[in-house]
């Protein structure tokens, strides 16, 4: 047992330093690279809110204009898969202006829908036939790039790149030679889906709509060995 215990030791004793020596025989080096597109898809978050002096009064009132609502925008050719009810919410509402116990005035009914549309092209025309339907409510739209996985593949084969063009610099400023890979790590992809918040004063004003352009972005950190 103890002649066992002095080879293990005379190992570690070894290889210590041969791994601090690999060590500073490596160059690590951070690659970036950016993809600009253009997004192919918009989310929009548009509602019916409807008053009245009863819970069901209020109910009712916005269940017959959210009918009309989701008429009109299934007539637009959006799918039944693209709309999705986010948000339904029925609210007392009571007289802020009384001292004392508050007067209840009514209810207030709020129901949301976040719909999905594929063509940007039709997100203006979709919006005038919701609002004109009775779409009284909107807290926003996202546009987004529905190919961001492949579009970020190429962008990390180009911070890959990018990563050992800087450490050739390195390796011939320090008189040696780039060596094999030793570790990749990704620290940036897919910035969040932007979103663009507009009143629905702006919406009624047939305000031109511009999705512009998104810019993916890849982050990696590469360490190669050196040869000297």
């Amino acid at each position: 047992m103890a002649t066992m215990v002095r080879l293990l030791f005379a190992v570690m004793v070894v290889c210590a330093p041969v791994m601090a020596l690999a060590a500073d025989r490596l160059v690590s080096v951070t690659g970036e690279a950016t993809v600009s597109v253009a997004p192919d898809i918009a989310v929009i978050r548009i509602g019916v809110g409807s008053l009245g002096k009863t819970a069901r009064e209020a109910s009712d009132a916005n269940a017959k204009q959210m009918t009309a609502v989701l008429a009109a925008i299934r007539g637009a050719g959006i799918a039944d898969r693209d709309v999705q009810t986010s948000r339904l919410s029925l609210q007392p509402q009571y007289d802020p202006n009384k001292g004392g116990t508050a007067r209840l005035l009514g209810f207030q009914v709020t129901n949301q829908l976040t719909i999905r549309i594929r063509d940007i092209d039709s997100l203006p025309t979709i919006l005038d036939r919701a609002i004109a339907a009775g779409a009284n409510e909107m807290s926003g739209i996202e546009f987004i790039v529905s190919e961001q996985s492949k579009l970020l593949d190429q962008a990390r084969d180009d911070a890959v790149a990018d990563a050992r063009r800087k450490a050739e610099l390195y390796a011939k400023a320090a008189g040696a030679s780039l060596g094999p890979v030793v570790a990749i790590t990704e620290e940036g992809a897919a910035p969040p889906v932007r979103p663009m918040v507009q009143s629905m004063q702006a919406m009624r004003a047939a305000v031109p709509v511009a999705p512009g352009e998104q810019m993916l972005r890849a982050v990696v950190t590469v360490s190669f060995e050196l040869k000297h």
